[in-house]
């Protein structure tokens, strides 16, 4: 049995690297006959930041057997540059399903190119809805799982959304609920983490407890930026920063750069906006968790991050006006804020006040979502 495996993107890599391990375990305990060759194809999406041989080693991912060097480029281009080089790889490896994840532009490609030619396709982190068409991510969301024949939800309510658009369990489609990957991620990395980063050491996040001579972490807020509504209105990003900085005169802001970000903020000249935050370069997935872990707070508009936030049980301010990931919210670890100064200020302050429980922190299903991903597919293909 052969599986493309398509990212492009360095989350994905992450969550495909957890399907990866469980394709490692099945293959350990199968015969040979039943063995799972797979084949992973990076689009060249993103192509920047910490997607270099360190990233691959520090996580122990296997290395693209394609790297089809697409790049950046309007959605339109980005997304046809790269059916036409998946459709290729697909036409010369000739799987039996092609497996994509998230919402992103190759997400999409993948998809399409796979369905033109009659192969099954997985979606993993299906059924997701923001409910707001004008994110080029929902409209990938929505393409995607339309094509999909198996459809692998991280939540019940992701099937409850699938089902409102008659989407449901059938002869030609498989939809479960086999929980989150990055769940799965979380559980194997954190540990590591703890272990391998410095991070805290290295950004002065550290004091001498004078009680019992160990060190301690220094209160600070961890802030991430990267999504293009936030990063290329520049009254939006003129008030988070704004935000970011009041908060920095009483607890320090950690704020790991994305490229995107670095750019706006350098083209519209706001870093006098913001000159109290600590801007560092982006971190790697295992400096990441650490900072999360250790955050009195975390705010974002990345979804990732929210639900990072929400198992590392670091209470969390979302700097959008909705989530796709609405169990976070519910369970009243996240809080929706929008982008408005005050609206984060204020947001922040009544999060920091609430008596946060633990209750039900099992919504994102239990921790083995891979290995469920790859039973299903062993089983239907």
């Amino acid at each position: 049995m052969k599986i493309v495996t398509i990212v492009g993107a360095r989350p994905q890599f992450i969550k495909a690297a957890v399907v990866s391990r469980a394709i490692d375990h099945h293959n350990q305990k199968s015969p040979r006959q039943r063995s799972i060759k797979e084949v992973l194809v990076h689009t060249g999406q993103h192509y920047d930041y910490l997607m270099n041989r360190v990233f691959f080693e520090e996580l122990e991912i296997p290395k693209p057997d394609y790297n089809l060097g697409v790049g950046s480029g309007s959605h339109g281009k980005q997304t046809g540059i790269m059916i036409e080089r998946i459709e290729t790889v697909l036409g010369n490896e000739k799987p039996h399903s092609v497996v994509v994840y998230g919402d992103t532009n190759s997400t999409l490609a993948g998809a399409l190119a796979a369905a033109k030619l009659n192969i099954p396709v997985a979606h993993v982190e299906a059924g997701l809805r923001s409910y707001v068409r004008t994110m080029p991510e929902e409209t990938n969301r929505l393409l995607t799982d339309h094509l999909s024949a198996f459809l692998f939800c991280p939540t019940i309510q992701a099937i409850r959304n699938l089902l409102k658009e008659g989407i449901k369990n059938g002869r030609e489609t498989i939809v479960r609920n086999v929980g989150d990957v990055m769940y799965d991620s979380i559980l194997y990395y954190s540990r590591l983490a703890e272990k391998k980063s410095s991070i805290l050491k290295d950004l002065g996040l550290l004091t001498p407890n004078s009680c019992t001579e160990r060190f301690q972490t220094v209160p600070y807020y961890l802030a991430t930026l990267h999504r293009a509504e936030n990063t290329d209105d520049p009254k939006k990003l003129i008030s988070i920063l704004g935000a970011l900085n009041e908060l920095s005169k009483a607890v320090p802001v950690i704020l790991p750069l994305h490229p995107r970000t670095r750019k706006m903020i350098k083209i519209h000249h706001l870093i006098s906006k913001a000159h109290k935050v600590k801007f560092i370069d982006p971190v790697s997935y295992l400096n990441m968790l650490v900072l999360e872990k250790n955050s009195r707070a975390i705010l974002t508009d990345s979804g990732g991050v929210q639900k990072e936030a929400y198992w590392l049980r670091v209470p969390c301010i979302t700097l959008r006006d909705e989530t796709e990931w609405i169990e976070t919210v519910k369970s009243g670890w996240n809080v929706l804020v929008g982008t408005g100064t005050q609206n984060i200020l204020k947001g922040l302050k009544c999060l920091e006040r609430r008596r946060l429980t633990r209750k039900g922190m099992n919504l994102f299903g239990d921790g083995k979502a891979g290995e469920k991903i790859i039973q299903i597919l062993v089983r239907h293909s």
